[in-house]
């Protein structure tokens, strides 16, 4: 009896390898070739085949929502100063790649990154560094793309986001067990992001028993084959990934991304 009970949950378990999906997330697009949170950058990543884009948004001076990771234009353009004091005239006259061997490349705006997405039929994971949740919610809903995005934010942003739209994808970071508690119990969340310190079996079935799927960052020393299947084996329903067409064709040999 046990041998069989062995058999049947051995195949059972191959049968859900063979049908579970992982999501690739090109974290700030293909920015080892191209220059990140840049149009260049996320049409490489739609190309190789990813999911979803990670993009950072940030508001100029003038209220016009735009990408950078950082909260100054120093490190990625040919300018210097914060974006939040920037006019958008001001971040357009600069060029985002220059510093990478790739001029005349702008900042783009969310408004273009997310007709890219949805012309490319993948969605987009919304970093949310500076900007009103009305803005975000217009745009999202005017460029159509509701239904594919997923919002990365703290708690009182997702209740303002889930005011303004209940449809839309919070996707808050798990932090540590009473939080997480505090997310599920507060925002309901469909998916839950975690960190490299974050990814522990306690938070992992925390997410699991409020049924949120798990997107995990897998970067730097992790951001290989035996990170990445490491990550699946916890429990990871998506992987944000520095190295996304790499992801895609491991995803892909494994049985965990659909073909070409």
């Amino acid at each position: 009896m046990l041998r069989r009970a062995i058999f049947w949950f051995a195949i059972s378990l191959a049968a859900y390898s063979q049908d579970r999906r992982v999501v690739a997330i090109a974290h700030r697009g293909e920015h080892l070739h191209h220059p990140e949170n840049t149009i260049p950058a996320f049409a490489e990543a739609i190309r190789v085949g990813v999911d979803f884009i990670e993009v950072d948004v940030r508001t100029s001076s003038d209220g016009k929502l735009v990408l950078s990771h950082d909260l100054s234009v120093d490190r990625c353009t040919n300018g210097s100063g914060n974006v939040a004091t920037m006019s958008f005239d001001q971040l357009q006259a600069l060029d985002a790649g220059v510093k990478f061997g790739a001029p005349n490349t702008r900042i783009p705006t969310f408004g273009q990154v997310l007709d890219l997405a949805r012309d490319g039929g993948i969605g987009v994971y919304v970093d949310v560094k500076e900007a009103q949740a009305s803005d975000l919610v217009n745009h999202i809903e005017t460029h159509g793309m509701s239904d594919r995005v997923v919002i990365y934010c703290g708690l009182k942003m997702g209740r303002q986001l889930q005011a303004l739209n209940p449809k839309l994808k919070i996707m808050p970071e798990a932090e540590n067990v009473e939080h997480t508690a505090e997310l599920v119990e507060q925002l309901h969340p469909p998916v839950l992001a975690f960190g490299a310190r974050d990814f522990k079996p306690d938070l992992i079935a925390a997410a699991k028993r409020a049924g949120a799927q798990i997107y995990v960052d897998r970067m730097g020393l992790t951001d290989t084959p035996a990170g990445w299947q490491s990550a699946i084996d916890s429990g990871a329903d998506g992987i944000q990934s520095d190295r996304p067409e790499a992801l895609v064709e491991y995803l892909r040999s494994k049985g965990y991304k659909a073909p070409k």
